[in-house]
């Protein structure tokens, strides 16, 4: 009789797999996730059932870690104008902390990579959608939701093609400037 399965023997590989995926990328082949997460190649088979199957996983957890980490980022604050966080947000996702997860899901919108995440480029726009439509809500305007995204995806697309991240976070700036008329107006008391 077979050994059994162990969940979170199986959890703590692939957070590990997860890691060395935003340290490092997804590699080609299983050693590298195999060194990262102190097993075998012939375990990760075990745990996972194929190299693909694996690599979509550790996709799927990487998201799911993003989407926690960004979303918090971008959700309203009762303390803090809402296009002070979005600009506190910019600086994160695109900063140390955040360029991780910008890294490993800008490669997944190559060609080479939608084998693993079939339809990702709909999610990873659709999902941003409704965090950003609740901030803009704050101030009055959630249909300003898909310009914010549209905006920051741009400009994100911007640095991984220039590198010019400074430049980047001028504009992002100026788009924020932009705003800033209307979430005076929404937050100014009525005239009489």
């Amino acid at each position: 009789m077979g050994r059994h399965k162990q969940p979170e023997i199986r959890d703590r590989i692939l957070d590990a797999c997860v890691d060395h995926a935003l340290a490092h990328g997804l590699p080609d082949h299983l050693e590298p996730l195999a060194t990262a997460s102190g097993t075998s190649t012939r375990m990760l088979i075990y745990h996972f059932g194929t190299r693909d199957a694996l690599l979509r996983e550790t996709l799927g957890r990487a998201r799911r870690r993003q989407r926690d980490f960004f979303g918090e980022l971008v959700a309203p604050r009762p303390d803090e104008p809402y296009l002070s966080t979005l600009r506190r947000a910019w600086r994160v996702m695109t900063g140390p902390a955040g360029r991780p997860y910008l890294s490993m899901f800008g490669r997944l919108r190559e060609d080479a990579q939608q084998r693993l995440w079939p339809g990702f480029r709909r999610e990873s726009t659709t999902d941003w959608l409704q965090p950003l439509e609740d901030g803009m809500r704050s101030i009055g305007r959630p249909e300003l939701g898909t310009l914010v995204l549209a905006v920051v995806r741009g400009l994100i697309m911007d640095i991984e093609a220039t590198g010019d991240a400074s430049r980047a976070d001028q504009a992002f700036d100026d788009f924020l400037a932009v705003l800033a008329p209307i979430a005076t107006r929404r937050s100014a008391p009525p005239t009489s």
